[in-house]
């Protein structure tokens, strides 16, 4: 057994996994939580507008990582790493950021590239929901700069990271929204015509009509399935494995579209700082479901329900600590 302490910084949100990890007899990792956090940091607000990141932000996730290394210290991990995606890796002045985190965590940040990042958010996925999932399976993980689409069984077979997530997606289209109401149609339909676009190149690498089970990971999608669920809390056990129909997400993604931020800010189960980024994220999630549901019906294996795992890219970073997962 070996405690590991994974931290997952995207450009939105920092958290930190510290597990035991395991590996079995059939070569699998297995991971026994002892604690999961996360923090919203915004650490990516701006970078896709000035190409750098904003001292005030770098010093918010410097913080939140001060918080976890004495959490990290506390629980007795002997193994730590940190990777950072997609704002770290977009920004001209990353390096700095590094030498901050690294004073205060003592190991080297890793700024990983989109297919890595695809590669441990599938890893996660696969290693959390067992073997009652039909392959190959598409696992989209949805984060504040990019999203990944990655296909596969046991391992990747096709995978992309898209410059797309729900931090850009708001600063591209939705800087003007009040505050008091929902998104404007106009700038919704110019959102979804370039979501659209992307994923037309994204089809070029991943072939969507292989899909047998469609998986989403990470914050977005979790938070439209506690309010599709009806939740009233974040009850993670409920969240996990989840199985919604195509028309449960569609009601949830409208209401996360339409109403007030303040409305969203007041949900038991919304984080704060997710509030106002969840429209152009469910937007995402919409289309990407719309999409594997025409392309699976198309090629004859219609697909009836989405599976929601509250295990992503974090777990697969411990994981790969350790060994394969």
């Amino acid at each position: 057994m070996t405690r590991v302490a994974a931290i997952d910084c995207g450009t939105n949100s920092i958290r930190l996994l510290v597990a035991d990890a395991t590996v079995g007899e059939d070569g699998r990792t297995r991971l026994a939580d002892l604690t999961r956090q996360m923090r919203i940091v915004r650490l990516g607000k701006g970078v896709d507008a000035r190409g750098y990141l904003d001292p005030g932000a770098i010093s918010r996730t410097v913080e939140a990582t001060i918080e976890y290394q004495r959490m990290i210290e506390k629980l007795g991990a002997t193994r730590t790493r940190f990777v950072a995606t997609s704002a770290t890796r977009d920004a001209s002045n990353s390096a700095e950021f590094v030498r901050q985190i690294k004073a205060v965590i003592g190991v080297e940040p890793e700024v990983i590239v989109g297919t890595e990042e695809a590669s441990l958010s599938f890893r996660g996925a696969v290693g959390g929901l067992g073997g009652s999932v039909r392959t190959p399976m598409l696992v989209v993980d949805i984060g504040g700069g990019s999203t990944e689409l990655v296909l596969g069984s046991t391992t990747v077979k096709q995978a992309i990271s898209i410059d797309m997530g729900a931090v850009r997606v708001t600063e591209k289209f939705f800087a003007r929204v009040d505050p008091s109401g929902g998104v404007p149609a106009e700038d919704q339909a110019r959102a979804i015509a370039w979501i659209d676009e992307q994923l037309d190149g994204a089809e070029k690498a991943v072939d969507l009509a292989r899909v047998r089970s469609l998986v989403g990971v990470a914050g977005t999608v979790t938070t439209l399935t506690a309010q599709a669920l009806g939740l009233t809390s974040y009850q993670p056990e409920r969240i996990h494995g989840a199985r919604l129909s195509a028309a449960q997400f569609d009601q949830a993604v409208r209401f996360m579209v339409d109403q007030p931020t303040s409305v969203k800010a007041s949900l038991g189960f919304m984080p704060e700082g997710r509030e106002d980024v969840i429209a152009a994220g469910a937007l995402i999630w919409s289309r990407i479901v719309t999409r594997v549901l025409a392309r699976a019906e198309a090629a004859g294996h219609p697909i009836s329900d989405i599976i929601t795992s509250e295990h992503d890219i974090l777990d697969g970073i411990a994981m790969a600590m350790v060994g394969q997962a």
